[in-house]
């Protein structure tokens, strides 16, 4: 990046948060602009193909002033692909994007992804990065907390719950169970039991037991696994 800046920066197309593009362009020159700046060569073909990925061939001749939000935001990403970038920077890309436009980015990043392209995302809507992202980084008070592989992450910090629906509320939990990590919701219709998923002994089998001496019966249960969300409100809660 310092000896040879020119040939890092051709390598990097960057879709900022702030709407910032040439207004009174049409849509196609400003990409073809963009494609430019880098020195690449003139490729009307992959422009097209840039441009009806994204759903704006259409607009192609349309002065950027004239489109609406959604589409000012799909124009900056076709300027950060058409000089064919092999690092792709997203800032919060789908900030006040309607639906459409969120499904058809994702579907982009993910057939960039599958070419060979490094996507960096930042994002506030971590059901995306969840969704998304092979690993993930977490950032707190502008420090770096963690960076680690997504499946890894999950499974060191996540953690599991055991859901059972009882045949009758209890008023209480029974004393008898106290050493269970036991919580009783308000209705006292349903007790949710949390435990570590990569211990050797869950303790679920116990608590069964203890359930069904006591005369505790239930209509269902169900488990429910952490969601990289709730992984990051407690990690940012660790390191305040």
């Amino acid at each position: 990046m310092v000896r040879d800046f020119r040939a890092a920066r051709s390598k990097i197309g960057l879709v900022p948060q702030e709407l910032a593009t040439e207004m009174f362009e049409s849509v196609v020159d400003t990409i073809s602009f963009s494609r430019g700046l880098f020195g690449k060569p003139r490729n009307p073909g992959y422009i097209e193909q840039v441009l009806r990925d994204l759903s704006l061939w259409d607009k192609r001749n349309a002065k950027v002033m004239t489109l609406s939000g959604g589409m000012k935001r799909r124009v900056l990403i076709a300027k950060a692909l058409a000089h064919e970038p092999r690092i792709l920077f997203l800032d919060e890309p789908t900030a006040g994007v309607d639906v459409e436009l969120r499904r058809a980015m994702w579907e982009m990043v993910r057939a960039l992804r599958q070419s060979g392209v490094t996507v960096i995302l930042t994002t506030h809507y971590i059901e995306e990065a969840e969704e998304m992202a092979d690993r993930i980084g977490v950032i707190s008070r502008g420090q770096l907390i963690v960076v680690e592989d997504k499946a890894a992450l999950m499974q060191k910090l996540g953690s599991k719950q055991l859901v059972l629906h009882l045949q009758t509320p209890l008023a209480g939990v029974p004393p008898e169970l106290a050493a269970f990590p036991l919580v009783l919701s308000n209705d006292g219709r349903e007790l949710v039991y949390t435990f570590d998923a990569k211990a050797q002994h869950s303790g679920i089998a116990q608590l069964l037991r203890g359930l069904a001496d006591r005369g505790i019966d239930f209509k269902d249960l169900q488990t429910n696994e952490s969601s990289l969300e709730e992984i990051f409100v407690t990690l940012v809660k660790s390191h305040q």
